[in-house]
Order: structure tokens, then C-alpha cells, then sequence
């Protein structure tokens, strides 16, 4: 719980705003004119009373405070994840081929895609182009699958297999890979942005023309499964790991 608090010291004119968060107290200090004066159209003088200025700033305080303690992505604390029962739909694998059609970008879906255990082995039709927003990959195959332009962001595929499986012109956002079968995999020309693959196979996999940040690189050159060819596309300054 949040709660803020504001002081007013005697001697000075200097306000603290207080805020409190998980038994942490935060402070904020800042030199507020006692009286802001200001003119209107019809030429009076209007008093604008410090609280309201000191308001303003514990506001401002507070919305700071809580884009600092947001929720991590999938990506960044899979550690934390708690998922959903298994969906007893027996036809959740079957959604994966119209996908989602909403907040593609923040992983805000219209449809949970629960799609762990799914097989779509070798599947090279039915999966192009689609959003599979916020997926539930987990322990799914989608080996020599077509994954062509697909929208995956905030999608969870830990355990997963992607051998063999083509991700050419897709974009691939926040997505856990952690752990999963990449063995032959194709990123060309991927957009892949804030992804892991902590304890994946990479052999053979592909990144050519692949458009990926310098902190995504680093951590995937220490993979010791990347392949010599994708180091050199990947610019990869660091010696394989033993």
C-alpha cells in the first residue's frame, strides 16, 4: 500500500513529499514559492496556494512509483510465473489458427491461447501470418512448422521445440525460449526484441538479417550451442563458453 505525506518545515520554505511503499519511505525534496501569483485576462491577481503545487508533485511522486513497481514480462521473471490450470477446451490447439486479433504489441489478448502440449509438427499452413499474442507454449512442438510472420509478444514457450521451424519476417517480442529445442531454427529477418533462451539449444540455428538489440546479442552469445556462423552474424565478441 501507498501513502504519501507532506511536511512543512518552519524555518525554510522547503516541502518534503513522503511516500511510503513496502515499509520504504521515499522523500522528495523541493523549494515551493509560499504564494504563486498569477494574472488573468481581467487584469486581478489570482493566489494559487502552495498545496495545490505540492499536490501536484506527490502526484507526480506516486505515478512514478508505480511504473517502477509495474509487472515484469514473461521474459524477464519466467521464475515467477504462475500458470493457469491447462484449458479443458478440446479444441484450445485448434485456436492457434485464428489467433488473436487485439493488442498485439502489449500482450493484451481477446482470446487466452492456451497452447501447451499442442503438436503442430510440421504444420506449414495454417500458422502463417497469425498473432499467437500472450501464448501458453509450454512443452508445445512446432518442429518444421511455417511460423512465417507471425506476431508472438509476451508469449511463454519454455520446454518447448522449434526444430527446424521458420520465424522468417516474424516478430518475436518478449517471448521465453528458455530451455526449449531451437535446434535448425530460422530467424531471417526477425524482429526479435527482449526474448531469452537461458539453457536452449541453438544448433545450427539461424539469425541471419535478424534485427536484435545489443543486450539480446550479448546474452545470446553466451549461449555455448550458438553456431560459428551465427556468432559472425551476430557480431558476437566473446570466445563460445566452454
Amino acid at each position: 500500500m501507498l501513502d504519501q505525506s507532506i511536511s512543512t518545515p518552519r524555518t525554510t520554505s522547503a516541502y518534503t513529499i513522503s511516500a511510503m511503499y513496502n515499509g520504504t519511505t521515499l522523500r522528495l525534496n523541493s523549494l515551493v514559492p509560499q504564494i504563486a501569483k498569477l494574472t488573468s485576462t481581467s487584469s486581478r491577481d489570482e493566489t494559487v496556494s502552495t498545496s495545490e503545487s505540492i499536490q501536484s508533485m506527490a502526484c507526480g511522486l506516486c505515478a512514478a512509483l508505480t511504473l517502477a513497481t509495474s509487472v515484469p514480462s514473461f521474459a524477464a521473471q519466467n521464475s515467477l510465473v504462475r500458470l493457469p490450470p491447462l484449458s479443458n477446451d478440446p479444441f484450445r490447439c485448434e485456436k492457434a489458427f485464428v489467433g488473436n486479433t487485439i493488442g498485439q504489441a502489449n500482450g493484451v489478448a481477446n482470446t487466452l491461447l492456451d497452447l501447451r502440449f499442442c503438436d503442430f509438427s510440421n504444420d506449414t499452413k495454417n500458422l502463417k501470418g497469425k498473432s499467437l499474442t500472450a501464448a501458453l507454449m509450454a512443452d508445445a512442438k512446432f518442429d518444421g512448422a511455417d511460423l512465417t510472420e507471425v506476431v508472438m509478444s509476451k508469449a511463454y514457450a519454455m520446454n518447448a521445440s522449434f526444430k527446424g521451424t521458420n520465424f522468417t519476417n516474424a516478430v518475436v517480442d518478449r517471448v521465453t525460449f528458455d530451455k526449449s529445442d531451437m535446434r535448425g531454427v530460422k530467424f531471417y529477418n526477425t524482429v526479435l526484441s527482449g526474448s531469452t533462451f537461458d539453457g536452449a539449444n541453438l544448433e545450427g540455428a539461424s539469425f541471419e538479417n535478424a534485427l536484435i538489440g545489443y543486450v539480446d546479442i550479448q546474452k545470446l552469445c553466451r549461449n555455448a550451442t550458438l553456431p560459428e556462423e551465427s556468432r559472425i552474424d551476430l557480431a558476437c565478441k566473446e570466445t563460445p563458453p566452454k
